[in-house]
């Protein structure tokens, strides 16, 4: 069943987002109002070492109020390649230049509400490069073990779905 949008316009917007209200027709010819989140691509980026030890970050989401590991990641800017934009990333929230960056996959986090897509990467090789610029992203950066990933997602440490959608398939393609 497929659901038709007849409408769309835009109720709020800034740089990174758009609040919009579509007019849409349901298979049985209703209608409803519908408000959906317009957002940039989002860019993320890690690597594994030679131990198979993953680079995250820890940090506290406000919005939540909780406390989790993550990758690193951030929009993708105007005219800005997303592989390009995951390695800045990386670089600007951890302090490590990755090597050659391989995709890894894109997931919609929240497809019923934005048309948000999130592109992953990662590499086999990263350089330090000194302390990291937005280093207010995160209190600590870490090479955790990638052997732990599923543990820790079941005790509820890596709660955003993107990054435990990512480091699931690393620990599958690096573990088996």
């Amino acid at each position: 069943m497929q659901w038709t949008k007849l409408s769309e316009q835009t109720v709020y917007e800034n740089r990174w987002f758009s609040v919009n209200l579509a007019d849409v027709e349901l298979p049985d010819g209703r209608h409803l109002d519908h408000f959906l989140i317009r957002l940039r691509p989002v860019a993320v980026a890690t690597a594994v070492n030679s131990a198979n030890e993953v680079l995250m970050l820890w940090r506290h989401r406000f919005i939540t109020d909780s406390w989790g590991w993550e990758l690193a990641a951030g929009v993708v800017e105007d005219g800005e390649d997303i592989e390009t934009a995951a390695a800045r990333e990386m670089e600007e929230e951890t302090g490590w230049r990755p090597g050659p960056l391989r995709h890894l996959l894109t997931v919609e986090p929240s497809n019923g509400l934005s048309d948000a897509r999130h592109h992953l990467y990662w590499a086999d090789e990263a350089t330090y490069i000194g302390h990291p610029e937005d280093d207010f992203e995160s209190s600590r950066r870490e090479w955790v073990p990638l052997k732990l990933i599923p543990d820790m997602i079941a005790r509820g440490e890596i709660p955003a779905a993107n990054m435990t959608a990512g480091l699931l398939m690393l620990h599958h393609l690096r573990l088996g």
